[in-house]
């Protein structure tokens, strides 16, 4: 059983490394290739149809997170103590 477990490490597991050292070997021989020409950006036209027009109108939610608003002042509140 051992010696198929050594035959299994020295032979087998060998391929990852001689993948990754032909991998390496390719990128360096590899000629870079040339750069294309740069674009110029093209400026985005204004929304239209019916995703423009429901954003600008829809109204705010109220408070944080949506939640309802505090119609009422905070009241101060004492600490209970213990007997």
């Amino acid at each position: 059983m051992f010696l198929v477990e050594l035959v299994f490490m020295m032979l087998v597991l060998k391929l990852p490394l001689v993948y990754l050292g032909l991998v390496c070997w390719w990128a360096i021989r590899a000629e870079p290739k040339p750069l294309e020409p740069v674009l110029l950006p093209v400026e985005p036209a204004e929304p239209t149809g019916p995703a423009g027009w429901r954003r600008a109108s829809r109204p705010r939610r109220p408070g944080p997170r949506g939640g309802p608003v505090r119609g009422y002042a905070r009241t101060e509140r004492t600490a209970a103590t213990l007997p």
